[in-house]
């Protein structure tokens, strides 16, 4: 099993995340070296080392699903306006729109997940663990894998892509990123569900209109 001297090794050659590290380690037993090929192979290295590049330019793509019952717009960003104009490049942008619609993730990244959201799904977690009766010292690493579980559930980036489950989103666009060449980068999207919410706000109203006339 590698050590975090390796993982820490290998991210500060490559800068690569510490999770591609950490594969990257265990697909080559343990040698760095090894993993760095392994790195670059997958193009994982060389789109790390792209990644502080600035990217201004892009697409706003959109995919409308289920005859119209499901609507995407992503934002994905890129160097320049002529990868922008790239057909390959905006069938990206399609793709991670189609699998928005089909995967339904709250956020982009972890880092945009909201503490309170995080501290309440935690102490849910925490909670059910405890009551499945597990010991403290197993129960913190059960409620720690199953905070990761929850993180490829709600973080685009981090869920299962929705045309090849052995990749990650993030996997996916790291690849694009070696492949065209600058730094990509999915910035935001939007999910739209015709009629989603109106029968809680209908709810909602007709709560307050019980409670002014007395009825609750």
């Amino acid at each position: 099993m590698a050590s975090m001297e390796q993982i820490k090794e290998l991210r500060e050659r490559t800068g690569a995340g510490m999770l591609d590290c950490k594969k990257a380690l265990g697909e080559s037993g343990d040698d760095v070296q090894k993993a760095i090929d392994w790195l670059r192979a997958k193009g994982i290295a060389s789109a790390a080392k792209k990644s502080g590049r600035a990217a201004a330019e892009g697409v706003v793509e959109c995919y409308i699903h289920a005859g119209g019952k499901i609507g995407v717009m992503v934002e994905l960003n890129c160097e320049t306006d002529f990868v922008a104009m790239n057909e390959n490049f905006k069938g990206l942008a399609r793709e991670i729109a189609m699998h928005v619609a089909a995967s339904s993730p709250e956020y982009v990244r972890r880092e945009e997940v909201p503490a309170s959201a995080f501290e309440r799904e935690k102490a849910i977690q925490i909670e059910k663990t405890m009551a499945e009766g597990k010991p403290q010292a197993i129960a913190e690493k059960i409620v720690t894998g199953r905070m990761s579980k929850w993180y490829e559930d709600v973080c685009l980036l981090d869920q299962r892509w929705f045309k090849d489950d052995s990749k990650t989103v993030d996997q996916v666009v790291k690849e694009a990123t070696s492949t065209i060449g600058e730094n990509i980068q999915v910035r935001r999207f939007s999910r739209f569900v015709m009629g989603e919410g109106l029968q809680k706000k209908a709810d909602d109203f007709a709560a307050e209109v019980a409670k002014q006339a007395g009825l609750a």
